[in-house]
């Protein structure tokens, strides 16, 4: 059986390219709660036009609700899926957790799709999000074939993979950088795209498009099972080209010839196309920027025009649902004190500090120095037996997850389990969720201001100090900062083999002890990125002592 072929559409023009072109499957954005919110995006009545009109000619219609959503929008956001529902929508693509909890309770018919902003990359996290009533995983971009072939062979759930277009360089559900350093959060469909800009005089963080058209008869073998076009933000005649490229080449089982990939790059490419993550080779020949010369092949790449290949014709959805949209219930316990910190380099450790737990990198982890280990924010299914096995010989008291996809061996370790920022729990459901799978708290999202953080009643932690990572960088950028063309300065550290870039202002709260308690952040967690021990010994003082500083520093709000 082929894969499913599935096309974006940001506009009604581009759906109906989507479908004309040979989509099985297409998938829209609403007017709000999407992560291409400036896209042209459907109305209600547009998406349930859509609908008809594509089950009328055999095509499924998807819809993204993926970005996280604040509890004082998690009604709003239910009502407008309700709303989706009965327009017959075939699909729900998700990213948030608490939001998906609730789909699931209230539709349970409403087929759920993990978005990629979940980073799910291994067996483990589409276990997971099996349970929580996921039909398909969209995995992270950054996967290699044989990761994706054994997903594909194991998987209780859908494998649905990107095969072109734009990605992120940071792990998608893992970049910070457009909301701290602009106001413009990726993970609420406002992205600013930091990475097309210029650092170190060049353009380090920007990475050419993937195209694995070359590849379609062994993605095939795989059994996965969608194949995802990229480009809800790209034109009707991008959309149409695309899918018409594709189409062909997976009903002739094919790979793509140089003429095809030349007429793909006429539509849109940066300096050419990468197939460096599916295919194992990360390196600079994976950078590259949108040139003049791109522009002007897509200006002159000719608009064709087809009619829809004939489909079989079935009839419109007919849901209904007589229920109203009430929240569950959910844990509303208050978090024990606790003070943690995170340090990137051990030697920096104070023998006497003030901290409860103390994390280090699990590479980095020595039991005379710290008690927690802080697992890497990437463990393929090829890694995981070296890391069970790394646990078992540290034996750490407690364990900081990174991803869902580790709850396995965080629960294999015996060791007491948190949740990092990295889970993007971004409201109280997401909290509860992972409360509820074993957590003993969450560090929540560092988007949140500190009323949404107070309206999180649960087992909860907050960031008070350090620089914020901002980007989790598969592709290596092997220096130790970038600068910006304002000379701000963003420290690299590695972690897990992979580069973290982190802010170039540090997250200060020492002297806001009203705020915090009034927020009812008891559990507070430090970051020590690039600091000596001198400068961790000061920052544990201006704590004890509620030090101010204005300067050179990012404040929670």
């Amino acid at each position: 059986m082929l894969p499913e072929l599935l096309s974006p559409a940001g506009s009604p023009e581009a759906l109906r390219a989507a479908v004309a072109a040979g989509a099985d499957a297409v998938y829209i954005g609403g007017s709000a709660f999407n992560a291409r919110i400036n896209a042209t995006n459907f109305t209600i009545e547009q998406i349930k036009e859509a609908a008809d009109y594509c089950h009328k000619r055999g095509v499924r219609l998807h819809v993204t609700v993926n970005i996280l959503i604040l509890d004082r929008e998690m009604i709003d956001a239910l009502e407008y899926i309700k709303q989706l529902y009965l327009c017959g929508v075939d699909a729900l693509i998700c990213a948030d957790m608490g939001l998906a909890r609730e789909v699931h309770r209230l539709f349970p018919d409403l087929e759920l799709h993990g978005s990629t902003q979940m980073s799910g990359h291994n067996l483990e996290a589409a276990k997971l999000m099996a349970d929580m009533g996921f039909a398909r995983m969209v995995t992270a971009r950054e996967m290699r074939r044989d990761d994706i072939a054994y997903l594909c062979k194991n998987s209780p759930i859908d494998v649905e993979i990107f095969i072109h277009g734009a990605i992120c360089v940071s792990h998608s559900g893992q970049c910070l950088m457009s909301s701290l350093i602009g106001g413009r959060s990726g993970n609420r469909g406002l992205c600013a795209q930091p990475c097309r800009m210029q650092y170190n005089g060049g353009y380090p963080l920007s990475i050419k498009d993937m195209c694995l058209a070359t590849h379609i008869p062994e993605i095939i073998d795989m059994g996965v099972r969608s194949l995802k076009i990229e480009g809800r933000m790209k034109s009707p005649d991008y959309v149409y080209g695309v899918t018409r490229i594709y189409r062909r080449l997976l009903d002739e089982k094919r790979s793509a010839t140089p003429n095809e990939i030349k007429e793909l790059e006429a539509l849109f490419s940066r300096s050419g196309f990468t197939d460096g993550y599916y295919a194992g080779k990360i390196s600079k020949a994976m950078n590259g920027i949108r040139s003049e010369s791109d522009k002007a092949a897509t200006y002159k790449s000719s608009k064709k025009q087809t009619e829809a290949k004939p489909k079989e014709e079935i009839e419109p959805y007919n849901r209904n649902f007589d229920g109203e949209i009430e929240l569950s219930d959910y844990t509303k316990q208050k978090a024990a004190k606790c003070l943690s910190a995170r340090f990137y380099d051990p030697n920096t450790i104070p023998k006497d500090n003030p901290f409860d737990i103390v994390y280090l990198p699990l590479e980095k982890y020595d039991p005379k120095r710290a008690n927690g280990v802080l697992l890497p924010p990437v463990i393929y299914d090829r890694d995981k037996e070296k890391v069970l096995q790394k646990i078992e010989q540290l034996a750490p008291e407690h364990i900081m997850l990174t991803n869902i996809g580790q709850l396995d061996i965080a629960r294999r370790s015996g060791a007491h389990i948190h949740g990092d920022f990295r889970l993007n729990a971004f409201n109280a459901r997401s909290a509860a969720a992972l409360i509820e799978l074993g957590m003993e708290d969450v560090i929540l999202s560092p988007e949140l201001t500190l009323a949404q953080i107070r309206d999180i009643i649960t087992q909860k932690s907050v960031i008070i100090y350090g620089a914020q990572p901002l980007m989790l960088l598969e592709k290596r950028l092997l220096q130790k900062e970038l600068r910006d063309r304002k000379n701000a300065r963003f420290p690299i550290v590695t972690e897990g083999g992979r580069d973290i870039l982190f802010n170039s202002q540090v997250t200060y709260m020492l002297d806001r002890e009203k705020e915090l308690k009034n927020a009812f952040i008891n559990n507070r967690h430090f970051i020590f990125s690039t600091e000596t021990s001198q400068e961790v010994k000061a920052v544990i003082s201006a704590y004890e002592k509620h030090t101010p500083k204005n300067n050179g520093i990012r404040r929670i709000r």
